[in-house]
């Protein structure tokens, strides 16, 4: 199982970024799949996750009404759409899959098991 990560960089807050998980190796719809990001010094926290039985989505209330997780089922890829940002949304940013499908996807890092090797974002004030 691979996944690849990208679309980090920099951008000054109130811009927009967008994220892509491109995976290799598994099916994404089958699986509960999530956004995670850590900043220096923090524990990683969970952003977003789409749960595979419904394609429900939950987010963190901080990133409520600017980010938005997808998935595109014909590329096996997963999105984060970034809108509104904020100098605290500076990170690295990971994308990962749960491989045992529970009923609703988790924001817990410790309940995922494959993960993409993380991709920078920087948001300057």
């Amino acid at each position: 199982v691979q996944l690849q990560a990208s679309g980090g960089g920099l951008v000054q807050t109130g811009g927009s970024l967008r994220l892509s998980c491109a995976a290799s190796g598994l099916t994404l719809k089958d699986y509960n799949i999530g956004w995670f990001r850590q900043a220096p010094g923090k524990e990683r926290e969970g952003i977003s996750c789409i749960t595979s039985s419904d394609g429900g989505t939950n987010y963190l209330d901080s990133v409520k009404g600017r980010f938005t997780m997808s998935r595109g089922n014909a590329k096996n890829t997963m999105y984060l759409q970034m809108n509104n940002m904020k100098p605290e949304d500076t990170a690295v940013y990971y994308c990962a899959v749960d491989n045992l499908v529970g009923p609703s996807c988790s924001p817990k890092y410790y309940e995922y098991d494959y993960w993409g090797q993380g991709t920078l974002v920087t948001v300057s004030s």
